[in-house]
Parts: C-alpha cells; sequence; structure tokens
C-alpha cells in the first residue's frame, strides 16, 4: 500500500505545484496591474518593484493554496477515473476513502501551513507591503498628493488640487492651500490657478511653485483670540518651501501604522476587548447625554405620581391660546434640537461600530478561511471523481466556478457583517457553511459511484406517465 500511497501523493503533487505557481503569478500580477498608474512612470526604482512583488506573493498564498489544491485534486482523481484507475482499485477491494486517505493527510497539512500563512506572514507582508508605500511617498511627495481631494500627509499643510498632469505627474491644476504652519494663530488660504512640484531626490525640502493666484490671511491675536484685519494679496508667481523632515522619518517600527490587516490571531484577540468596551462606552455616554438633555427622569412615570402625570397632561388648559402655542413650538424645537443630536451621532455610531466589526471579522475569517483548503478539497476530489476527466479544461472551469462561488460568499458575508446586517462569526464562516454540505454531497455520491444527478429520478416519472398513455390508446384500440 505503501507504493499506491506514493504514486498518489506523485500524481496530486505534479499538478498542485504547477497550479499553485500558475495561480500565484496571475493574482500577482493582478495587484501589480491595479497598482501599475500609482508606480508606473515616477522614477521608482526595480528594488521598490521587487520587493513590492515579493510582499505580493507572500499576500496572495493563503488565496492561491485552496485554488491549487482544488484544480489538482480535480485533475488528479479526474485522471484516475479516466484512466480506469478507480475501476483496477476497487476491485481489488481498496475503497474511495481507502485511496485518498494520503491526499486528506496532506490536505490537512496545507491547511496548516495556510493557517500559519493568514496568523503569521500575511500580517507581516501588509505591514512591510503598507510600509514600502509610505516610505516611497516620503522619497518622493509628489506620489502622496492625489487629486479631487485635500491632502493631509504633508505636515502643516492640507493641500488640493482638481487634476495632476506632466511628464512626472508633477503639475498641478486648480490649486488649493491651507498653509497651518502658523498654528491657530493665522489662518492662510493660498489658491492659484497652476503650480509645479520641484523635488531633488534625498532633499529634505520640497518647493512648491503657484502660478497665477491669490492668498487670504485672516491674523487673530495671541492675548485676545479675536480676529485682526485680514490680509489678501495677487501674485503671478508664488513659493512655498516646504519641510520634510519630519515627514522623511523611517515609521517601519512605529505601531500607529498598524490595522486589523497587520495583527495576528493573538493581537487581535488581545485588541478586541478594547476596541468593544470603546464602542460600549461610547453607546452608555451617548445614552447618558440624551437621557439628560430631553429631561428623561421627567418622562419615566411612577406609582406614586400617576395622578399628577395626568394632571400635568391638562396643564395646557390652564393657559391661552398663544401661550399654548408658544409652549407647543418650544417642546417642537426640543425634540428638534434632540434629533439633530441623534443624526449627528449616527455617522460616529457607525464608525464605532463598522470598525469593531472590521476586528472581529478579520479574527474569525483567519480560522474561517485557513480550512479552505481541506473544504474545497472534499468537493474537489469526490467532484474528479464523477466527472472523469482529467487535464487543465473542463477543471479548470469547474475549479475556478467553485473558488468564485466560495470567495463571494466569502466576501459578501464579510460585507454583511462589517454592516451589521449578521453576526461577525456568521459573516465570516458563511461561505464556509455554504460548501461543507455540497462537499458531504459530494463525497457520499462519488463513494456509492453515483453521478452528480441522478437524471433517471426524473426521468421516470415522466416515461411512466406516457406509457400509461399508450397502453390507454391501445386497449381503446
Amino acid at each position: 500500500m505503501k507504493l499506491l500511497d506514493k504514486y498518489i501523493l506523485k500524481s496530486f503533487i505534479k499538478p498542485f505545484v504547477a497550479t499553485f505557481l500558475i495561480v500565484l503569478f496571475v493574482l500577482v500580477m493582478q495587484t501589480l496591474w491595479l497598482a501599475f498608474e500609482d508606480i508606473a512612470g515616477k522614477g521608482i526604482d526595480l528594488i521598490f518593484i521587487f520587493k513590492f512583488l515579493f510582499y505580493t506573493a507572500l499576500i496572495v498564498t493563503p488565496q492561491a493554496l485552496p485554488i491549487g489544491v482544488l484544480l489538482s485534486s480535480i485533475m488528479a482523481l479526474g485522471n484516475f477515473s479516466e484512466n480506469y484507475e478507480f475501476a483496477a482499485t476497487k476491485s481489488a477491494g481498496i475503497s474511495l476513502q481507502r485511496l485518498i486517505r494520503p491526499l486528506i493527510l496532506l490536505t490537512i497539512v496545507l491547511s496548516f501551513v495556510n493557517f500559519l500563512f493568514l496568523n503569521n506572514v500575511y500580517p507581516y507582508a501588509m505591514f512591510k507591503q503598507k510600509n514600502l508605500y509610505v516610505n516611497i511617498k516620503k522619497q518622493k511627495p509628489a506620489l502622496a498628493l492625489i487629486p479631487g481631494g485635500f491632502n493631509t500627509e504633508i505636515p502643516n499643510y492640507h493641500i488640493k488640487f482638481d487634476e495632476k498632469y506632466g511628464e512626472n505627474d508633477n503639475l498641478l491644476k486648480n490649486v488649493m492651500i491651507y498653509d497651518l504652519s502658523e498654528k491657530k494663530w493665522n489662518k492662510k488660504i493660498i489658491t492659484a490657478k497652476r503650480g509645479k512640484i520641484i523635488n531633488e531626490e534625498g532633499s529634505k525640502y520640497m518647493t512648491l511653485v503657484l502660478y497665477d493666484g491669490q492668498f487670504f490671511e485672516e491674523y487673530i491675536s495671541p492675548k485676545t483670540e479675536k480676529n485682526m484685519p485680514a490680509s489678501t494679496a495677487s501674485f503671478k508667481e508664488y513659493s512655498i518651501i516646504i519641510d520634510l523632515s519630519s515627514f522623511s522619518t523611517d515609521i517601519s517600527d512605529k505601531e500607529d501604522l498598524k490595522s486589523y490587516h497587520m495583527l495576528s490571531l493573538t493581537q487581535l484577540k488581545d485588541t478586541l476587548p478594547y476596541f468593544n468596551t470603546n464602542f460600549k462606552g461610547y453607546i452608555k455616554g451617548r445614552a447618558k447625554n440624551f437621557y439628560l438633555n430631553a429631561d428623561g427622569q421627567k418622562l419615566i412615570p411612577t406609582k406614586k405620581d400617576t395622578i399628577l402625570n395626568k394632571l400635568k397632561a391638562e396643564v395646557l388648559n390652564n393657559f391661552d391660546e398663544s401661550t399654548q402655542l408658544r409652549l407647543i413650538n418650544s417642546s417642537i424645537e426640543k425634540n428638534k434640537t434632540a434629533l439633530d443630536i441623534i443624526k449627528n451621532k449616527k455617522s460616529s455610531f457607525k464608525f464605532k461600530r463598522k470598525l469593531l466589526n472590521l476586528y472581529e471579522t478579520e479574527y474569525y475569517n483567519r480560522v474561517a478561511f485557513s480550512l479552505s483548503c481541506l473544504i474545497l478539497f472534499f468537493i474537489g476530489a469526490p467532484l474528479g471523481s464523477i466527472i472523469r476527466k482529467g487535464g487543465f479544461g473542463l477543471p479548470m472551469i469547474l475549479a475556478i466556478s467553485i473558488y468564485v462561488l466560495y470567495f463571494f460568499a466569502n466576501t459578501f458575508g464579510r460585507n454583511l457583517a462589517e454592516e451589521s446586517s449578521i453576526t461577525t462569526f456568521l459573516g465570516s464562516w458563511i461561505s464556509a457553511l455554504l460548501m461543507i454540505p455540497i462537499a458531504i454531497l459530494l463525497t457520499r455520491r462519488a463513494t456509492k459511484d453515483m453521478g452528480i444527478f441522478n437524471i433517471d429520478v426524473f426521468l421516470q416519472p415522466i416515461t411512466a406517465f406516457f406509457k400509461k398513455l399508450t397502453s390507454k390508446k391501445d386497449n381503446n384500440i
């Protein structure tokens, strides 16, 4: 049996290595293509690109492993069936379960490797890739500026512009700058039709040259904190020298760069209580604040003052119509104020809840997705033995279809969990819960040597019906 086990493992490992490398290459190239616009033609050296590709390969490896297992299991078991090797083993008294036992053990090992990647390598690669992006923006600050919104990454300046163009993307169109270098005492706003970024490599300073614009500066007295007379001026050319020394420090070990993607399971578990306590404390504080603003104590009746509350309901009858109207309008205004407070705090509530959901979903998804190799193997192996087709053609189509369904369910579940539509646990495990019954059904049908669908179940009633009709006609004749 050892010889048979070696043969089966060899038949599985060869297509697995090939498919894994192909899928890994496709996923890395897809990521590179998405980032191509940000790095192409920006003077970025090959070392950055190779580092970017290396960290990207580490990030997408947990996705490539399940696809490789699924495709190679369909191909290997399909080849066995196509070459009648299954029939030979069955005639020798070897069951399907015994035949794929070494493959099950190998898949368990691959699931553990996938878990190690998700728990250790994936967070490290995400951190290093993010750090790589930040450092390259520090070396070339023009890359940090994005058109359409205010850019706040450059210290003491909020910069907005409509378009970035030119050979090196260093020319700006319709520039607006909030100069915060004077802190709170001066408020300076600069606008210009055109701008140009000049930054020599390795320099601690960046020069921003503005053309055809004007600036508005409002002065505030440090002693009285009152507004002083403002000044405005127009200019044909105006240069701003920006100090990048604080912006270009190495941040490779800074903790504030880390997000939920960059934490291991242990770190996520330690972080979750903080966000949970913070969220519950925020809810409790908002509820208490709203209760006090709305005079909640006055709105809660007790047994002792039930009669008094009934009398209060008729208190408006003691006033004339104009006073009643004034009291009602005052009550309406208070209600509107309370509703405005709720609306203003709604976005903050959603943000804090979503932040907690993101960390919880990431925690549960790391465990759930590490089992994807095992789940997809129990779909691919019986499917390969049923379709009895090897090679790259049909197995590739089936593998892609199944994985797209699995990945879509996983992404859909995570999105629902992040928006609090379902629990974070269910959102992370929904793809596994969808695929496990399919795996059990296919394994059961493959063990009993049945097809994917038993067409006779549908055809037999129809055939019997037509047989009855023909027999009735014959009897009438």
